[in-house]
């Protein structure tokens, strides 16, 4: 009953600054995701630099558009892989309401920008073949996002913050009796093993919803696991952009690749912050 109080405390504690935060990011998605999107499509060769920019902004739907705008050659696989690897998903959110320090979210950020970038010249350069085709109408494909966008942010936001509270205090709950009555640690543990941890946090990052970030954020934030499994999860996390990609883009061997390069790129950069970080 004890742990059941505690989380409950815990968990409304977070859920105002969970809710301002979103209402902040509902409204910032609201004025510019529209031109994210017409910028990306005319990005041209610096797709990955545009788009690992554009990824990084605060729009939970924008990897679900960049689904489709790949499924159509609108944009290349860099570009795409960029965005993915830039896009945050929860983490942002969780972390700002968290108190996480300003200055390591903003490392944060810029990491998983400058990874988007790098990492997306580098696949556009092997996989010339994968163009975009710039005459593709556009307006049409973006029909099958199925956003839901509202004309309000407060619902959206409120909606936003319910959805991950209640995730994080059903996780937090299994977690505080886990530690109370298992020794966790020992499960954690392996992740604290350089490139074990970042190949696990790897797989988890595939999950193809917000709950995968939720959790390695708050596992990094709880502090059992290391930046790197964060940033490998983080890094390979786009939301459910790889479950629109599947059902839009009907090649599914070339969405096996994605998926691989994904994940590859993902282990590498999380390997690489042990030397930046």
């Amino acid at each position: 009953m004890d742990i059941l109080i505690d989380t409950i405390i815990d968990n409304l504690k977070l859920f105002p600054f969970l809710f301002a935060t979103y209402l902040c990011l509902e409204y910032m998605e609201h004025k510019t995701s529209e031109k994210t999107a017409e910028i990306i499509k005319k990005a041209g060769w610096s797709g990955p630099l545009v788009g690992s920019l554009c990824g990084a902004l605060p729009q939970c739907g924008f990897s679900v558009v960049a689904a489709n705008f790949y499924a159509a050659r609108v944009i290349g696989i860099g570009t795409l892989l960029a965005i993915f690897l830039s896009t945050s998903d929860e983490m942002l959110p969780i972390m700002i309401s968290g108190a996480v320090p300003p200055l390591l979210i903003t490392e944060i950020v810029l990491y998983k920008i400058l990874c988007g970038i790098m990492f997306g010249y580098a696949v556009n350069f092997v996989w010339r073949k994968y163009r975009p085709r710039p005459q593709i109408n556009i307006e049409e494909l973006c029909k099958n996002e199925n956003c839901q966008c509202e004309d309000s942010v407060v619902k959206p936001a409120l909606h936003h913050s319910v959805r991950i509270t209640l995730f994080i205090f059903v996780f937090t709950l299994i977690l505080n009796y886990l530690m109370a009555y298992l020794n966790i640690s020992a499960a954690t543990d392996y992740m604290q093993i350089p490139l074990v941890g970042e190949l696990l946090g790897g797989v988890i990052g595939l999950v193809p919803n917000c709950s995968a970030s939720v959790v390695l954020t708050q596992l990094y934030m709880d502090g059992f696991i290391p930046l790197g499994a964060l940033m490998s999860g983080s890094l390979v996390s786009g939301g459910v952009g790889l479950l629109v990609l599947f059902r839009v883009n009907r090649r599914l061997k070339e969405n096996l690749k994605i998926v691989a390069l994904l994940y590859v790129c993902g282990v590498i950069g999380g390997l690489l912050t042990h030397l930046i970080f």
